[in-house]
Protein backbone atom coordinates (compact mmCIF):
# COMPACT_ATOMS: atom_id res chain seq x y z
CA UNK A 1 0.00 0.00 0.00
CA UNK A 2 1.19 3.51 -0.78
CA UNK A 3 2.66 5.40 2.17
CA UNK A 4 2.27 9.19 2.24
CA UNK A 5 4.68 11.24 4.34
CA UNK A 6 3.14 14.25 6.13
CA UNK A 7 -0.31 13.54 4.65
CA UNK A 8 -1.92 16.50 6.40
CA UNK A 9 0.34 18.81 4.33
CA UNK A 10 -0.66 17.07 1.11
CA UNK A 11 1.09 14.97 -1.49
CA UNK A 12 1.00 14.32 -5.23
CA UNK A 13 0.47 10.80 -6.54
CA UNK A 14 -0.36 9.25 -9.91
CA UNK A 15 -3.35 6.99 -10.51
CA UNK A 16 -3.18 4.80 -13.61
CA UNK A 17 -6.31 5.01 -15.76
CA UNK A 18 -6.43 3.25 -19.14
CA UNK A 19 -2.67 3.55 -19.52
CA UNK A 20 -2.60 7.22 -18.53
CA UNK A 21 -1.06 8.48 -15.30
CA UNK A 22 -3.56 10.90 -13.77
CA UNK A 23 -1.94 13.23 -11.21
CA UNK A 24 -3.87 13.54 -7.95
CA UNK A 25 -3.25 15.89 -5.04
CA UNK A 26 -4.40 14.40 -1.73
CA UNK A 27 -4.32 15.11 1.98
CA UNK A 28 -5.69 13.50 5.12
CA UNK A 29 -5.15 13.49 8.90
CA UNK A 30 -2.02 11.66 9.97
CA UNK A 31 -2.35 8.38 11.84
CA UNK A 32 -6.00 7.81 10.96
CA UNK A 33 -7.46 4.88 9.01
CA UNK A 34 -10.80 4.11 7.36
CA UNK A 35 -11.30 7.77 6.63
CA UNK A 36 -14.32 9.09 4.74
CA UNK A 37 -13.55 10.36 1.24
CA UNK A 38 -14.14 13.69 -0.50
CA UNK A 39 -13.45 14.00 -4.22
CA UNK A 40 -12.57 17.63 -4.97
CA UNK A 41 -13.15 18.70 -8.57
CA UNK A 42 -11.36 21.82 -9.73
CA UNK A 43 -12.46 24.78 -11.78
CA UNK A 44 -11.23 25.05 -15.36
CA UNK A 45 -7.84 26.19 -14.03
CA UNK A 46 -6.92 22.73 -12.79
CA UNK A 47 -5.36 21.66 -9.51
CA UNK A 48 -3.54 24.83 -8.50
CA UNK A 49 -2.80 26.19 -5.02
CA UNK A 50 -6.38 27.22 -4.25
CA UNK A 51 -7.66 23.69 -4.94
CA UNK A 52 -4.75 22.21 -2.97
CA UNK A 53 -5.76 24.42 -0.05
CA UNK A 54 -9.35 23.17 -0.29
CA UNK A 55 -8.01 19.61 -0.16
CA UNK A 56 -5.98 20.42 2.96
CA UNK A 57 -9.01 22.05 4.58
CA UNK A 58 -11.04 18.89 4.11
CA UNK A 59 -8.14 16.90 5.57
CA UNK A 60 -8.23 19.10 8.66
CA UNK A 61 -11.94 18.33 8.89
CA UNK A 62 -11.16 14.61 9.06
CA UNK A 63 -11.40 13.44 5.44
CA UNK A 64 -9.18 11.84 2.85
CA UNK A 65 -9.57 14.48 0.14
CA UNK A 66 -8.38 13.92 -3.42
CA UNK A 67 -8.24 16.35 -6.35
CA UNK A 68 -7.38 14.73 -9.71
CA UNK A 69 -6.03 16.59 -12.74
CA UNK A 70 -8.93 15.83 -15.06
CA UNK A 71 -7.38 17.72 -17.99
CA UNK A 72 -4.08 15.83 -18.15
CA UNK A 73 -4.88 13.95 -21.38
CA UNK A 74 -5.65 17.24 -23.11
CA UNK A 75 -2.33 18.74 -22.02
CA UNK A 76 -3.27 20.21 -18.64
CA UNK A 77 -4.86 23.53 -17.76
CA UNK A 78 -1.50 25.28 -17.39
CA UNK A 79 -0.75 24.76 -21.09
CA UNK A 80 -3.05 27.62 -22.07
CA UNK A 81 -2.55 31.05 -20.51
CA UNK A 82 -5.51 32.80 -22.17
CA UNK A 83 -9.05 31.89 -21.11
CA UNK A 84 -10.46 31.39 -24.66
CA UNK A 85 -7.67 28.96 -25.51
CA UNK A 86 -8.07 27.14 -22.22
CA UNK A 87 -11.77 26.62 -22.84
CA UNK A 88 -11.46 25.69 -26.52
CA UNK A 89 -8.32 23.57 -26.47
CA UNK A 90 -8.39 21.93 -23.05
CA UNK A 91 -11.66 22.07 -21.14
CA UNK A 92 -14.14 21.61 -23.99
CA UNK A 93 -12.04 18.76 -25.37
CA UNK A 94 -12.27 16.82 -22.10
CA UNK A 95 -15.17 14.37 -22.47
CA UNK A 96 -17.48 13.86 -19.52
CA UNK A 97 -17.25 10.09 -20.02
CA UNK A 98 -13.48 10.30 -19.55
CA UNK A 99 -13.94 12.35 -16.39
CA UNK A 100 -16.37 9.80 -14.92
CA UNK A 101 -13.85 6.99 -15.54
CA UNK A 102 -11.03 8.99 -13.98
CA UNK A 103 -13.06 9.76 -10.88
CA UNK A 104 -14.07 6.11 -10.57
CA UNK A 105 -10.40 5.12 -10.76
CA UNK A 106 -9.37 7.65 -8.12
CA UNK A 107 -12.07 6.28 -5.86
CA UNK A 108 -10.78 2.74 -6.40
CA UNK A 109 -7.28 3.93 -5.48
CA UNK A 110 -8.72 5.40 -2.28
CA UNK A 111 -10.28 2.04 -1.47
CA UNK A 112 -6.95 0.24 -1.86
CA UNK A 113 -5.34 2.95 0.28
CA UNK A 114 -7.64 1.93 3.12
CA UNK A 115 -10.26 4.66 3.01
CA UNK A 116 -13.92 4.04 3.78
CA UNK A 117 -15.33 4.62 0.30
CA UNK A 118 -18.77 3.79 1.63
CA UNK A 119 -18.68 7.30 3.09
CA UNK A 120 -18.12 9.24 -0.11
CA UNK A 121 -18.74 12.90 -0.81
CA UNK A 122 -17.99 14.94 -3.91
CA UNK A 123 -17.59 18.68 -4.29
CA UNK A 124 -16.45 21.00 -7.05
CA UNK A 125 -16.21 24.59 -8.18
CA UNK A 126 -17.42 26.16 -11.44
CA UNK A 127 -16.61 23.40 -14.00
CA UNK A 128 -16.24 21.12 -10.99
CA UNK A 129 -19.66 22.15 -9.73
CA UNK A 130 -21.20 20.95 -12.97
CA UNK A 131 -19.27 17.68 -12.71
CA UNK A 132 -20.42 17.29 -9.10
CA UNK A 133 -24.05 17.13 -10.24
CA UNK A 134 -23.19 14.67 -13.02
CA UNK A 135 -20.95 12.39 -10.96
CA UNK A 136 -23.53 12.23 -8.18
CA UNK A 137 -25.88 10.76 -10.78
CA UNK A 138 -23.21 8.56 -12.38
CA UNK A 139 -22.17 6.94 -9.09
CA UNK A 140 -25.11 6.10 -6.82
CA UNK A 141 -22.64 5.19 -4.05
CA UNK A 142 -21.98 8.89 -3.49
CA UNK A 143 -23.55 9.80 -0.16
CA UNK A 144 -23.78 13.54 -0.85
CA UNK A 145 -22.48 16.26 -3.13
CA UNK A 146 -21.86 20.00 -2.84
CA UNK A 147 -21.81 21.89 -6.14
CA UNK A 148 -20.39 25.41 -6.10
CA UNK A 149 -21.70 27.60 -8.95
CA UNK A 150 -21.62 24.97 -11.68
CA UNK A 151 -23.57 25.58 -14.87
CA UNK A 152 -26.94 23.87 -14.94
CA UNK A 153 -28.85 24.27 -18.21
CA UNK A 154 -26.33 25.39 -20.85
CA UNK A 155 -23.17 24.12 -22.54
CA UNK A 156 -24.29 20.91 -24.24
CA UNK A 157 -21.71 19.58 -26.74
CA UNK A 158 -20.69 16.21 -28.15
CA UNK A 159 -18.16 15.89 -25.32
CA UNK A 160 -20.67 17.19 -22.76
CA UNK A 161 -23.91 15.52 -23.86
CA UNK A 162 -25.72 15.69 -20.51
CA UNK A 163 -26.62 18.77 -18.49
CA UNK A 164 -27.32 18.80 -14.75
CA UNK A 165 -30.92 19.82 -15.47
CA UNK A 166 -31.33 16.64 -17.54
CA UNK A 167 -30.57 14.34 -14.62
CA UNK A 168 -32.26 16.42 -11.92
CA UNK A 169 -35.66 14.67 -12.07
CA UNK A 170 -34.04 11.26 -11.46
CA UNK A 171 -31.19 12.31 -9.18
CA UNK A 172 -31.20 10.26 -5.98
CA UNK A 173 -27.99 11.47 -4.33
CA UNK A 174 -28.62 14.62 -2.25
CA UNK A 175 -26.64 17.52 -3.71
CA UNK A 176 -26.38 20.98 -2.17
CA UNK A 177 -26.00 23.69 -4.81
CA UNK A 178 -24.34 26.95 -3.73
CA UNK A 179 -24.92 29.80 -6.18
CA UNK A 180 -24.54 33.55 -6.46
CA UNK A 181 -27.47 35.85 -7.10
CA UNK A 182 -25.28 38.12 -9.22
CA UNK A 183 -23.51 35.43 -11.22
CA UNK A 184 -23.36 36.61 -14.84
CA UNK A 185 -22.44 33.10 -16.03
CA UNK A 186 -25.33 31.37 -14.27
CA UNK A 187 -28.41 33.62 -14.31
CA UNK A 188 -30.96 33.12 -11.57
CA UNK A 189 -33.60 31.93 -14.03
CA UNK A 190 -31.39 28.91 -14.81
CA UNK A 191 -31.06 28.20 -11.10
CA UNK A 192 -34.85 28.29 -10.89
CA UNK A 193 -35.09 25.85 -13.81
CA UNK A 194 -32.83 23.47 -11.92
CA UNK A 195 -34.89 23.81 -8.76
CA UNK A 196 -38.05 23.02 -10.69
CA UNK A 197 -36.42 19.98 -12.29
CA UNK A 198 -35.27 18.72 -8.89
CA UNK A 199 -38.74 19.29 -7.45
CA UNK A 200 -40.28 17.25 -10.28
CA UNK A 201 -38.55 14.14 -8.93
CA UNK A 202 -37.88 12.76 -5.48
CA UNK A 203 -34.48 14.37 -4.95
CA UNK A 204 -33.52 15.62 -1.52
CA UNK A 205 -31.16 18.10 -3.16
CA UNK A 206 -31.28 21.78 -2.26
CA UNK A 207 -30.00 25.02 -3.75
CA UNK A 208 -28.91 27.99 -1.67
CA UNK A 209 -28.41 31.38 -3.32
CA UNK A 210 -26.22 34.16 -1.92
CA UNK A 211 -28.04 37.27 -3.20
CA UNK A 212 -25.04 39.57 -3.61
CA UNK A 213 -22.44 37.01 -4.71
CA UNK A 214 -21.07 36.64 -8.20
CA UNK A 215 -19.32 33.73 -9.86
CA UNK A 216 -16.38 32.26 -7.98
CA UNK A 217 -17.29 33.76 -4.62
CA UNK A 218 -15.44 31.01 -2.72
CA UNK A 219 -12.16 31.47 -4.61
CA UNK A 220 -10.00 33.57 -2.30
CA UNK A 221 -7.48 34.38 -5.02
CA UNK A 222 -10.05 36.12 -7.25
CA UNK A 223 -11.60 39.60 -6.98
CA UNK A 224 -15.05 37.96 -6.87
CA UNK A 225 -14.22 36.40 -3.49
CA UNK A 226 -16.75 37.18 -0.76
CA UNK A 227 -15.38 36.14 2.62
CA UNK A 228 -18.67 35.95 4.52
CA UNK A 229 -20.46 33.98 1.81
CA UNK A 230 -17.46 31.69 1.34
CA UNK A 231 -17.30 30.97 5.07
CA UNK A 232 -21.03 30.32 5.25
CA UNK A 233 -20.89 28.05 2.21
CA UNK A 234 -18.03 26.07 3.69
CA UNK A 235 -19.94 25.51 6.92
CA UNK A 236 -23.01 24.48 4.94
CA UNK A 237 -20.89 22.03 2.94
CA UNK A 238 -19.43 20.39 6.05
CA UNK A 239 -22.87 20.20 7.66
CA UNK A 240 -24.36 18.71 4.48
CA UNK A 241 -21.76 15.97 4.34
CA UNK A 242 -22.24 15.20 8.02
CA UNK A 243 -26.02 15.14 7.76
CA UNK A 244 -25.92 12.65 4.88
CA UNK A 245 -23.52 10.14 6.34
CA UNK A 246 -20.20 11.15 4.80
CA UNK A 247 -18.45 12.39 7.96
Amino acid sequence: MTTIKNPQVGAAIDVEVDGQAVPVFLAHPEGKTRLPVILVISEIFGVHEYIADVVRRFARAGYLALAPDLFVRQGGASREQALPGLMANIVRKTPDAQVMRDLDAVLEWARTYGADVGRLGVTGFCYGGRITWLYSHHNPKVKAGVAWYGRLVTGRTANWPTLPVDIAPVLEVPVLGLYGGKDDLIPLDTVQQMRAALDSGSSKSQIHVYPDAGHGFHADYRPEYRADDAKDGWQRALAWFEAHGVA
